[in-house]
Parts: C-alpha cells; structure tokens; sequence
C-alpha cells in the first residue's frame, strides 16, 4: 500500500509539473498567434477587460494527463501485478476503461479546438454551431460506449441500494451516451469565471482518485491523480486574474474526463452528486431559457449560467470559485461516504 502510495502522488505532482511548464512556453506562443478571447457584448461590462485573454490554454493539462495517464497505465500492465501482486484484478479491463476513457476526452478537446480555432480565426465568439456540436459529441460517446461494449466491459453500473452491477442491456448505451454528451456540456458552461471550471474538476478528480483508491484500482487511482495535478497546474496561469483561459478545448476536454472517470469503476450515478455544479450550471441555462420564452421576455436569473447571476448580484470571482469549490468538495466528500459505507455497492473491495 505505501506503493500504491507513492505511485499516486508521483502521478499528481509530474502532471502538476508538466501542466506548469507548458504553460510557461504556450502562453507566450498563443500571445505571439493572437490567439485572443473574444468578449460577448451580452455578458458582464467588467469582462471586456478580458479581451485578448490566450485561449486554448486547456493544451496544458491536456498534454499533461496525456503523458503521466499513458506512462502510468503502461507501467502498471508491466509491473503492477508484481508489486502489488493480489491487490490486482482483472488488469486488463482496467486498462481498456483507462485508454477509452481518456480516448472519450481527447475526442471532445478536439471538437473543442476545432470550435475554438473557428472563433479565433473568425475573430468573434461564435465557433461550431449547437448541433454541430452534439453530432460530434454523441459520435465520440458512441465510439467510446463501443469500445467498452466490444471489449467485454460490459453493459453494466452500479445503483444505490443494489449489491451488484446491474445490466441495462441496450438501454445502457442509449442512457449512457446522453448522460456523457449531457455531462460534457455542462463543464463546458461551467467555464466562464477565472479558475472556477479547473478549481472545479480538480476536487471531483480528488474524490475519483479516493474512490477508485478505496476500491484497489490502482490505474484508475493514478489516472484520477493526474487529472488532479494537472488541474492545479493549470491554475497556476489561470486563478484571477487570468493569464490564459481553457477555451473549449479545455473544458469539452475536461467534461469527457469526468465521464471517463465516473465510468470507469461502473458508478455514473456519482455524476449526480460530485458533478452537483455542473448540473446547476446546465439546469440553470436550461430553466432560463425556457422562463424567458414562456414570460415573453422575463429573466429568471440576472443571467445564465448561474456563476454570472452571483457576478451580477456582486460577487467577485475568487468568491465564487470559493463556494462553487467548497460546495463540490462537500458533496466529494458524500459521494465517497456513499461508497465507503455501502449505499451504492454493499460489498467492499475491488469492483471487477
């Protein structure tokens, strides 16, 4: 276990390192492009100072998990089993839901970049179109569902109050497919406050890293571990004020991520509560849009998503990814007991 230790914080402080450091060179390289924000006329007055902000600056972490997911992932198909011995079972699964789970991100970061260098090229804040988006984003789901489908993973999660995987059948892939396009698009609208999208997911990739941990998935552990890392490094350029933002790139990057995470030990379910910003960033741009068309003009928040209601209402950024943070990290901290003391799965141990 002091292994298993190790092995995890090796994987969140090189992510951590490599997520920094990129920054240092593709910052200046993205300013030398002027690959440069564009500010919606719509949205707060204060944010027109915004204008020119980098984006892309998600190609950090992105690199980062990239190399720390594939180096760990490669190294625990060959050692692993040597060192831990029978903390391991069935390693090959686990490394399929490793390399597909980290497929479904990079596939939504290039639909990101494609969606960002549109709106860089075309100098205004309007990139792929919404279905374009859902097209590509349902065809990356599927491809991922796929894999895991041909592969023998299985059609199956675990549910609150059940002690086995239960199997959905067909069902599983059409539920799953809109939960992840769902999931994605909400951290893509979570992004649009300095730090508060990276600060964000860097608490859900703890609570994965502690789950799949509990669990005796030490691949999984290492992959949640270098999310985490990766997260923190890029916040090094992206806390307020922001030096570069993640773009699309970053954060349909980054909501495949968590996907792929929650997946991977069979438990979606915990999207609910770990991703409870997400799903109120999403639900409030949805119940807004539907309020103003049913009241003929009316608003039920001073904007949407609901981060910019608290930023009309007078909040500061800082405080809002205070709280926003805080609150993810509360319900981090249910999810886990939810696991821990058996109310998703009654049995403990490895989950294969």
């Amino acid at each position: 276990m002091v292994v298993y230790g190790i092995w995890t914080f090796c994987a969140a402080i090189i992510a951590f390192i490599i997520s920094a450091l990129v920054g240092r060179v593709l910052i200046p390289y993205l300013h030398k492009l002027n690959f440069g924000q564009t500010i919606l006329d719509i949205g707060p007055s204060w944010h027109k100072e915004k204008q020119g902000t980098p984006v892309m600056g998600g190609i950090m972490f992105i690199v980062a998990i990239t190399i720390v997911t594939v180096i760990s992932t490669v190294l625990y198909m060959f050692i692993g089993e040597h060192v831990l011995g029978s903390f391991i079972l069935d390693m090959n699964k686990e490394v399929i839901r490793i390399f597909a789970g980290l497929g479904l991100a990079l596939a939504n970061g290039i639909i990101g970049f494609v969606d960002d260098y549109t709106k860089v090229v075309k100098k205004r804040n309007l990139g792929l179109t919404a279905v374009q988006k859902l097209i590509f984003q349902f065809a990356a789901a599927g491809a991922y569902l796929a894999v895991l489908g041909f592969s023998g993973c299985g059609s199956e999660m675990y549910i609150p109050f059940v002690d086995h995987p239960v199997d959905l059948g067909v069902f599983y892939y059409i539920i799953s497919a809109i939960v992840i396009v769902g999931v994605v698009n909400a951290v893509n609208l979570t992004d649009g406050v300095d730090g508060l999208d990276g600060s964000i997911t860097f608490f859900v990739a703890v609570t994965f890293m502690l789950i799949s941990s509990a669990l005796y998935r030490l691949g999984i552990t290492a992959f949640s571990a270098a999310a985490a890392g990766a997260c923190l490094g890029f916040l090094v350029w992206n806390f307020h004020p922001a030096k570069v933002f993640m773009g699309d790139t970053g954060s349909l990057f980054l909501g495949g991520l968590v996907c792929a995470l929650a997946f991977s030990i069979k438990m979606p379910i915990l999207l609910l509560p770990m991703g409870i910003v997400y799903l109120c960033e999403m639900f409030s741009v949805i119940l807004q849009v539907g309020y103003f068309k049913l009241t003929h003009g009316k608003r039920l928040f001073k904007m949407s998503p609901i981060h910019h209601h608290f930023e009309m209402s007078g909040w500061s950024e800082v405080k809002i990814v205070c709280v926003f943070s805080m609150v993810t990290a509360l319900f981090g901290i249910i999810s886990f007991l939810l696991v821990n003391f058996g109310v998703i799965r009654f049995i403990p141990g490895p989950i294969y």
